[in-house]
């Protein structure tokens, strides 16, 4: 009888703490993080002193994280996707792979902001805002007599020949904004005309949409096409680096925040949404050294982010160009195109 008593007691025990450590897990957050690894860790830390709850980031870029979300989609693993070109949002939510969420924020937002979550069916929502443009290297360039480029037609010039580096658009959404933006420009067949005179100078297709900037600030290359807060970050960091808008005009992006459908942890998800919405937790880019501009109205803008006002901004149609089979049909053309020519 005492054995009896004594095994009831442990199998109580047992069960008490094994359900301690399945709360546990469920408060803990699983978070797919688009945007500089600097910035995911300020933002995570961030959101942990706010609430206690633990966050597990990992850092990928747009096209990655898409396909890592589809991948899982039987069996989610992350419960937030945070930061990363919307285009690949939108597809995500055409794919039935996020969950529709309306936040009471939303008023507090920029209207592109707004725009990004109705286009989405409400299945995600505008964070920020950045331009795209060029990150150039003054001293290499000057080294090599080559002139600085002030457009998109200018980058196809024989003096680049090797200088340049952009993100492959399959797991970048730099890229691939870049690719939807020249179709916008100048019209789909003239597009890939351009991208197949762009190859032959272009030393580098990188992972990563920011990768070019990195690369432009070490010396490794003249030019870098990318999202033009990322060419900033290596001014800022001393190296002799300079922005530029390109004259015809160019594309933009809203990186965006969604719940992913089938989230071990919806609450929390939803705390965590509902956070990074707050200027407090906007301010967080500014101090992690990123410049975009932040969806909360009333979030300030740092002094060293690029004023989107002063640059010629196409009306980016990011329905279209987010819809799944577009983006499909884009990259697949790109691949068969331009990739293939590797």
């Amino acid at each position: 009888m005492l054995a009896t008593r004594r095994t009831l007691v442990a199998a109580t025990a047992f069960a008490a703490v094994t359900l301690a450590a399945a709360s546990a897990r469920a408060e803990d957050l699983v978070v797919y993080c688009g945007v500089q690894e600097e910035w995911c860790q300020a933002m995570m830390n961030a959101f942990t002193k706010e609430t206690g709850i633990k966050v597990a980031m990992t850092r990928k870029s747009a096209g990655e994280t898409y396909a890592q979300v589809k991948a899982e989609s039987a069996n989610p693993k992350g419960d937030v996707w945070w930061g990363g070109t919307g285009d690949a949002f939108l597809q995500a939510a055409e794919d039935g792979l996020l969950v529709e969420y309306k936040s009471a924020k939303l008023p507090e937002l920029h209207p592109w902001a707004q725009r990004q979550a109705a286009d989405s069916g409400y299945k995600a929502v505008g964070i920020y805002a950045g331009g795209l443009g060029f990150a150039i290297n003054t001293e290499m360039l000057a080294k090599k007599k080559a002139k600085e480029p002030a457009c998109w037609a200018d980058l196809v010039k024989p003096e680049y020949k090797g200088e340049i580096q952009i993100a492959n658009p399959n797991s970048s959404g730099t890229a691939y904004a870049a690719i939807a933006t020249l179709i916008q420009l100048f019209g789909e067949n003239p597009a890939y005309d351009y991208l197949k005179q762009l190859h032959v100078n272009v030393a580098q297709y990188t992972k990563s949409g920011a990768a070019p900037a990195v690369a432009v600030g070490r010396g490794e290359a003249s030019i870098g096409v990318v999202f033009m807060h990322d060419a900033v970050v290596q001014t800022i960091n001393g190296f002799p680096v300079k922005t530029i808008a390109p004259c015809e005009g160019t594309g933009y992006e809203i990186g965006s925040m969604a719940i992913i459908k089938g989230a071990p942890n919806p609450e929390g998800a939803k705390k965590f949404y509902e956070f990074a919405l707050t200027p407090k937790a906007q301010e967080t880019a500014a101090a992690a050294r990123s410049y975009q501009v932040q969806s909360n109205v009333a979030t300030p803008i740092s002094e060293f982010a690029p004023r989107l006002e002063k640059v010629k901004l196409i009306d980016y149609d990011f329905k279209k160009f987010g819809a799944a089979a577009e983006r499909k049909r884009l990259l697949g053309r790109w691949d068969s195109e331009i990739g293939s020519l590797r």
